[in-house]
């Protein structure tokens, strides 16, 4: 819950408008004095965002810190909704990004305003990597900001955010280290390690077996393996015991989920150490080690076979096994929109500062490689290699790398999803990120010729016969749609557009209002309404979109419009 507090009537009206775009997820702080729903809020909340002047609001907190790891994030905002600064918690209570949330919702007059020293250069904190970060993770920090050299240790390669050149060289000498393991490890002055969500514990119950017996057999299992708790992604079970209270309870106190499986999927992996009893009991030989193998996925490898509870008292209650996950490599297809920056998504931003390995066409990776983190590995080709690309970033995620394959307009419509999907299996992680399609982005800038039914055409031969493209013209002209054509005519490709507009011709009327948008967005944008008899096919090239209304579109006030329904009203 994020709690506003305000004290003016320029707060009060900028809090409603957060609360407004948050519909539950805000709680507004406005009774009493300010003091008084500022510690309010401080007890209820998540995050806060004060509508108060910053040295007040400073003076307000500090009475009521309790620690970087159990305070709420804050926020602070000027009374001219000028600035959004994120005062406390940038990180950890992810008072960081809280403050661009409110900058971009308050309008364009509002800047965010961030000091954290990783993000005002662009590095990723370790703290914000969201695992778990334990030994001197200030040290190891201030090295990285300092261009000195850190060695970097892991087990495996993980889907972490781009570091710096200089973290990970080879053959420095250096004492500041950074290791990424799910092993217990003896750390020095100025080592630090990252908890991978690797680890899955398999456990088996007897009904009531207690929270407490159950979590420290899993505690002795880790500690006897040398594993770190916190690198535990979660507990896993069979569907018999999904309602077991102990089970659930410790799920809870781990902060994980409690996955559970049907009993004959766990009847049917092979495990070293099965079981006559579990099998009477819920119908499988084993379900520690096969949920925890189940769990962590193809090509987990069972660190610790199946142990049971060891109570002085009695029999006992609980069986565990710990597997570790192969790491997954995450691939995002990323639509960059049509090329103004303004209409790149803040979900494809936060991609793109995601990845340490970007991939697209040269002129596309051009436009965003501001925004990517230093150390970015960048693999940028020419025309024509889209399948390559495509294999090249399905390669780098199975190789356990954060991957962001960029295209222009939205990546699924004529871009790179379809070729990266068609490559990839179910060994990695996909996302697709959408984005202003290049159709949307003209339509917008003719006015609304999109607004009944309407279809997208690509007139390249390239890949699709000119017969298959002509029969979907031809049905679409047949059809009365509102037509957009991508990849119109190239210097190869001449006769294509003169050819679909022929066949559009045959039912529609000459004055049908067509619109011609290059480059729309970018700087050099040309934005054309004209009619189907007086477009001239040798104003077209590969950089524009032709869009051609259907019966019903009309041009109104200049602008081409094409009605929800076929009856106008007068």
């Amino acid at each position: 819950m994020i709690g506003l507090v305000a004290a003016t009537a320029a707060g009060s009206a900028a809090a409603q408008r957060l609360a407004d775009a948050w519909p539950g997820r805000t709680r507004r702080y406005d009774e009493g004095p300010v003091r008084t729903a500022v510690a309010r809020a401080f007890a209820d909340c998540d995050q806060l965002v004060c509508f108060l002047a910053t040295g007040a609001t400073v003076r307000l907190l500090a009475p009521l810190l309790r620690g970087k790891a159990a305070d709420p994030g804050v926020v602070c905002v000027d009374e001219a909704g000028r600035f959004a600064v994120a005062l406390l918690g940038g990180h950890g209570g992810g008072a960081n990004d809280l403050a661009a949330e409110v900058a971009d919702l308050l309008g364009d007059g509002c800047t965010p305003v961030v000091t954290t020293a990783t993000d005002a250069v662009g590095i990723p904190g370790l703290d914000s990597v969201g695992w778990p970060a334990e030994g001197a993770v200030a040290a190891v920090t201030r090295a990285v900001l300092d261009g000195a050299p850190v060695a970097l240790r892991a087990d495996a390669t993980w889907p972490l955010p781009a570091l710096p050149p200089h973290v990970g060289v080879r053959g420095v000498a250096t004492d500041v280290r950074l290791y990424v393991t799910d092993r217990r490890l003896p750390l020095a002055a100025r080592e630090a390690v990252l908890r991978p969500p690797s680890l899955v514990v398999g456990v088996g119950a007897s009904r009531g077996a207690g929270v407490d017996e159950v979590l420290g057999l899993i505690q002795d299992a880790l500690d006897g393996a040398g594993l770190s708790p916190r690198s535990v992604a979660a507990l896993a079970t069979v569907d018999a015991k999904a309602g077991e209270p102990g089970l659930l309870a410790a799920a809870e106190r781990l902060g994980v989920p409690l996955r559970t499986f049907p009993a004959a999927e766990l009847a049917a992996v092979d495990v070293p150490t099965p079981s006559a009893a579990p099998l009477a009991a819920v119908g499988t030989p084993s379900v520690a080690e096969a949920a925890a193998l189940t769990a962590a996925g193809p090509g987990a490898e069972l660190l610790v076979r199946k142990r049971k509870s060891t109570p002085a008292d009695r029999p006992a209650m609980a069986t565990c096994a710990v597997a570790r996950r192969r790491p997954r490599g995450r691939l995002a297809v990323v639509g960059l929109g049509p090329g103004a920056r303004d209409l790149l998504t803040p979900r494809a931003r936060a991609e793109l500062r995601r990845a340490s390995v970007v991939v697209g066409l040269d002129q596309y990776v051009a436009q965003i490689r501001d925004l990517l983190r230093p150390g970015t590995r960048v693999l940028a080709s020419g025309l024509g290699a889209e399948e390559e690309r495509a294999r090249t970033a399905v390669a780098e995620a199975r190789a356990g790398h954060a991957v962001a394959l960029v295209g222009s307009g939205d990546a699924g419509v004529y871009a790179m999803a379809s070729p990266a999907l068609a490559e990839a299996g179910a060994d990695i992680d996909v996302a697709g990120v959408p984005g202003v399609t290049a159709a949307l982005a003209a339509a917008a800038l003719l006015g609304a010729p999109l607004g009944h039914d309407h279809v997208s055409v690509s007139l390249s031969d390239l890949h699709t016969p000119w017969e298959v493209i002509e029969r979907r013209v031809r049905a679409a002209a047949e059809s009365d749609l509102v037509v957009t054509f991508y990849n119109p005519r190239s210097r190869a490709r001449r006769r294509q557009l003169p050819e679909a507009l022929a066949l559009l011709a045959k039912h529609r009327e000459p004055g049908t209002p067509v619109g011609v948008v290059r480059n729309a967005s970018r700087p050099d944008e040309h934005v054309l309404l004209t009619t189907l008899a007086e477009l001239d096919p040798e104003t077209v090239d590969m950089m524009t979109v032709v869009t051609v209304g259907n019966s019903a579109t009309r041009e109104i006030a200049g602008r081409m419009v094409t009605p929800r329904g076929y009856r106008w009203q007068t």
